[in-house]
């Protein structure tokens, strides 16, 4: 049987506690979760830097964001 959101009841939780959900999933990733598991998410060299310089673009320029619900009005309008 394969995994799907229905099977495991995810289509029933709340946004809030799906998000909730990834953030779980996602730390239980991290380096250290358990060796056998951490090979399959391991950055390259060029992926780690290419995140630091977005970190470091996005300290030093705190408020050249998009709302979230603004960018996808955009999309939704673009693509219709």
């Amino acid at each position: 049987m394969a995994i799907t959101l229905e099977s495991l009841g995810i289509d029933r939780l709340t946004a809030a506690e799906r998000l909730s959900l990834v953030e779980q999933i996602w730390h239980s990733l991290e380096p250290g979760a358990s060796a056998s598991d951490t090979n399959a998410v391991r950055l390259t060299i060029e992926q780690a830097n290419e995140l630091d310089r977005r970190v470091a673009d996005d300290d030093a320029h705190p408020d050249a964001v998009v709302p979230w619900t603004e960018l996808r009005q955009q999309l939704q309008t673009r693509y219709r």
